[in-house]
């Protein structure tokens, strides 16, 4: 398979102008956040990693997370000042930006790691999916949900075992197929040193959010989870059967097969990060082998097979012509 890996500079022009654009994306989010408003004036743990999981977002996706943190705070601004459960929609917008901040903190970080470990894409993605599915599970999940479980970490685990998992399913289903087709035509992408590293992976983030989004709004409406202000809903989380929890896990398991598939058809998972510069190496290698020793390079001469075995066989003896006279009796 040809992977070019430095044609194109436009695309590092406009990933540098994406990432301009994404540090103010950051900056406007971070100050609207911890401004110090009225908004800001409850300070729990779970209102305090949602607020951060705002800007995590938002570093991950750029603009993409701007325009939604702008209809989903301008949608609050009209509402009217007597309190009320926020929609289903935004409660789900609050979830799904809840789940990837966790989930793409830990498969950003696995990302770097195993592609200064050289792992083959195959490994790469297990790795990922095991790393951002700890961090979201035991951090952003438990952690902030310890308040519903009667404040017993562990039985926050166990309570949002199932929610992690779907929503983690979703996310990948979307990343995976981006990552690996595009680190597969473009090799510079698997380091972590090119922009167009952080721009696959940006990407990446953006396709899983929406792949996400609707498993995060079957699971509030559920009950599973909740968004900010949607804690009545959690009640109806103990209403929700086996074969429902069921169907939903075999619908996104079938979800992340689905991307793998898509991955493997069109991009390799073999690959792994250094095989560019293996490969220049390889070919530098053969070029010296190819020289003569006086430091020339040689062309390789082909001669037909006739001219070979003739070249074989050894000299003949020239003939003599004999007059032999004969006498009658």
């Amino acid at each position: 398979m040809e992977t070019p890996s430095s044609g194109h500079p436009l695309i590092d022009v406009v990933l540098w102008i994406w990432f301009a654009l994404t540090a103010l994306a950051v900056a406007y989010v971070a100050y609207d956040q911890f401004k110090g408003g009225p908004a800001q004036k409850e300070n729990s743990l779970a209102m305090k990693t949602m607020r951060w999981g705002w800007v995590l977002v938002t570093l991950y996706t750029g603009v993409f997370a701007l325009v939604i943190y702008w209809f989903r705070h301008r949608a609050s601004a009209r509402k009217t000042p007597e309190p009320s459960e926020p929609p289903l929609w935004e409660q789900s917008v609050e979830s799904t930006i809840h789940c990837v901040a966790g989930d793409a903190t830990g498969i950003l970080l696995a990302a770097v790691v195993t592609s200064w470990l050289r792992l083959p894409m195959s490994l790469e993605v297990i790795v990922e999916y095991v790393a951002g599915f700890a961090v979201g599970l035991f951090v952003f999940q438990a952690l902030c949900m310890k308040p519903s479980f009667d404040g017993s970490y562990w039985r926050a685990v166990k309570g949002t075992l199932l929610a992690e998992t779907l929503s983690m399913n979703a996310v990948m289903a979307g990343m995976i197929p981006v990552m690996v087709i595009l680190m597969s035509r473009d090799m510079s992408a698997m380091e972590p040193s090119s922009v167009r590293f952080w721009g696959t992976m940006s990407l990446a983030f953006v396709v899983g959010t929406v792949t996400t989004y609707p498993v995060n709004w079957w699971l509030v409406k559920r009950g599973l989870k909740h968004g900010m202000g949607g804690e009545a809903r959690a009640r109806l989380r103990h209403s929700v059967s086996a074969a429902s929890k069921l169907a939903a896990t075999f619908l996104t398991l079938a979800m992340l097969a689905g991307g793998v598939a898509l991955a493997a058809r069109y991009g390799d998972f073999s690959m792994r990060a250094g095989d560019r510069m293996e490969m220049g190496a390889d070919s530098g290698q053969s070029r010296e082998a190819a020289k003569s020793p006086e430091g020339f390079e040689g062309e390789a001469v082909f001669l037909p097979l006739s001219d070979i075995t003739m070249a074989a066989q050894p000299p003949r003896q020239p003939c003599h012509a004999r007059t032999v006279n004969f006498k009658a009796p």
